[in-house]
């Protein structure tokens, strides 16, 4: 057991990863903060017109579709990096890990 464990710290994909998933954390802080804009955003759009704004609605939707792929690379759902090592809109191509 104990010499699985010192194989599988000594994988460079590994860290490889764990740096990736430090990188997208951070990220995804940017991510969720934007997405809160675009709801505030989109409030008083409403507010003031009466309607949501389409433009901040594209825009809420694929900003939102980017932050579920930061999260399924986070949780190892996926192995595709999201943006900007994959294309912006890569989401609903992915191949889940696991799926059943």
């Amino acid at each position: 057991m104990q010499e699985q464990i010192n194989e599988n710290l000594k994988k460079i994909e590994t860290w490889k990863r764990i740096i990736f998933m430090l990188i997208f954390a951070a990220i995804d802080s940017l991510v969720k903060l934007l997405l809160w804009l675009v709801i505030l955003l989109q409030v008083g759009s409403v507010l003031f017109t009466g309607e949501a704004n389409a433009n901040i609605l594209n825009f809420g939707r694929s900003l939102s579709t980017y932050h579920y792929h930061i999260l399924l690379f986070l949780t190892f759902n996926t192995e595709q990096l999201p943006f900007p090592f994959s294309d912006w809109n890569e989401t609903a191509k992915l191949e889940l890990l696991g799926k059943q």
